[in-house]
């Protein structure tokens, strides 16, 4: 399973590697500057078998656990590439996998497997909630043998690119349970039946190509046998959904950053100023050899946190931590890489910038780096609760 390297999944990650080579820089920049979903990358990555690897083999996916998935995302950037258009797969399906009925799963899973059906949607945030997930207000309450769901949703990132999205929402007010997070269910919404029937779409434009979208919900119908697990329940339901995405955003970061690194001593040896390489000066070799050091640091964190989710352990700790710590290798490796090309830092051609901007979302999301912190305090450390 090693590579001689230290490499884990060197088999899986040389097939990544092989499937990226068709989608170059060119291919991204041009995605990038007309805000277009790379279509027929994602196409590939689920021709190829990656984006089913966490489904199980008896539904038609490769039956492969957290840390196999995990270096399939990491080798997509750090290949230059970008997983953010697809990664919700991998982990948004996993709470239909563990929560939902069998019914569910025959019906769902195996269309996702082959590609016939794209879950890449996660309807969560809301614009008063944020990340105060307790206070969503998107409602739904039982007519016979449907729901009705009202609200509004925030961030949706691939709405207008899935057939199916998993959409939190309020069964009981909040005011009528004792635990802010009681109250939540999640449901399975076929976007292909509610888009134009209650459901309206509405693409955010932002500083990167992220395919993200603000959704309003009204009156919308959906069928009860949608509702995935016990009504009231769902909070429970997507946190360990929450874990498994903490984790393999750390291992995009963890690819970002080797991205970034390899980038840099790249142009660091060929790039000759003063009859020499600039790679010879130590404020170019300094900042390199220090971000490396720091992504393999947090890579170690990101495979310990892989290893607890597959044992079934505690991991909330490891993987708010996994994500922390690749967040910052990756940005510092970004901006690492940015100084040492200097103006070429800035030319689009080289892909940096592009990169550079990408690399600035994981500060912010899934979770802000402050969120994460006041969890370790609170939860890790035992400092009183601060929000």
């Amino acid at each position: 399973m090693a590579h001689a390297d230290g490499e884990t999944f060197a088999d899986i990650r040389d097939a990544v590697r092989k499937t990226c080579a068709a989608f170059p820089g060119s291919y991204w920049r041009e995605k990038d500057e007309n805000a277009a979903y790379p279509k027929e990358f994602v196409d590939a990555l689920t021709q190829a078998g990656f984006l089913s690897a966490l489904i199980p083999e008896k539904y038609g996916g490769s039956g492969l656990g957290l840390s196999a998935a995990a270096a399939i995302l990491e080798e997509i950037n750090k290949s230059g590439c970008n997983a953010g258009a697809c990664h919700a797969q991998m982990y948004v399906m996993g709470t239909l996998l563990r929560h939902g009925s069998d019914a569910q799963k025959n019906t769902f899973l195996p269309a996702i497997a082959n590609g016939t059906l794209r879950l890449q949607a996660f309807g969560v945030s809301e614009p008063t909630s944020g990340t105060d997930t307790g206070s969503i207000k998107t409602s739904a309450r039982r007519e016979g043998d449907h729901y009705i769901i009202n609200g509004q949703k925030l961030w949706t990132s691939r709405a207008e690119h899935s057939d199916l999205m998993l959409l939190l929402v309020r069964t009981t007010p909040k005011e009528d349970v004792s635990k802010r997070t009681d109250g939540m269910s999640v449901f399975i919404v076929d976007l292909r039946e509610a888009v134009g029937r209650g459901l309206t779409i509405r693409p955010i434009k932002t500083m990167i190509n992220h395919s993200t979208t603000e959704i309003f919900i009204d009156d919308l119908k959906v069928p009860a046998e949608n509702l995935i697990g016990k009504e009231g329940t769902g909070f429970r339901y997507i946190l360990d959904g929450m874990n498994a995405e903490r984790i393999l955003i750390g291992a995009e970061c963890i690819g970002d950053a080797r991205w970034f690194i390899n980038k840099a001593v790249n142009y660091a040896n060929e790039r000759i100023v003063f009859d020499r390489p600039i790679g010879q000066n130590q404020g170019i070799q300094f900042p390199i050899a220090r971000a490396y050091a720091a992504t393999q640091a947090a890579d170690l964190m990101v495979q310990q946190a892989a290893t607890r989710f597959e044992q079934g352990l505690e991991c909330g700790s490891e993987a708010n931590m996994a994500k922390l710590l690749a967040a910052d290798a990756s940005w510092a490796a970004a901006e690492m890489c940015l100084q040492a090309h200097g103006g070429f830092g800035f030319a689009r051609e080289y892909d940096v910038e592009r990169k550079w901007r990408e690399a600035r979302l994981y500060q912010i999301a899934p979770i802000s780096t402050n969120f994460i912190l006041s969890y370790i305090a609170e939860h890790v450390l035992g400092l009183p609760r601060s929000y």
